[in-house]
């Protein structure tokens, strides 16, 4: 996330994750610039999805490029564009293979074939 541009400190408890996509063929900038004490600028490429982290509070405002210059085509609030955190563990409908470190001193006896039944 926003690693280089982190909001102020008192701001982390109201922060909230967002997704843009730019669905156009044009270079788009998204900026927030509405946050006290902070600034947020990226340039999106077509097709590019960005994410980013910001306030709830807080809107994007999408610049699309022309020849230039570049010109203020939308608003949209962050809260509209709020996406959840992906979960770090696994579902559990995904079967898990525990393996024994000694099959690591093999690689091929960590892929399971099927049988062949003749």
């Amino acid at each position: 996330m926003s690693i280089f541009d982190p909001l102020p400190a008192d701001l982390h408890d109201k922060k909230i994750v967002c997704s843009y996509v730019n669905a156009t063929s044009k270079i788009q900038v998204a900026r927030i610039t509405d946050v006290p004490q902070w600034y947020f600028e990226r340039v999106v490429f077509p097709g590019q999805n960005l994410i980013f982290e910001a306030v709830s509070t807080a809107h994007v405002e999408i610049h699309t490029g022309m020849m230039a210059s570049s010109i203020l085509s939308d608003t949209i609030p962050c809260v509209q564009l709020q996406v959840e955190e992906a979960s770090s563990t696994l579902p559990s409908w995904i079967p898990i293979k525990h393996i024994d470190p000694t099959q690591l001193e093999e690689p091929s006896t960590l892929i399971s074939l099927p049988e062949v039944v003749s």
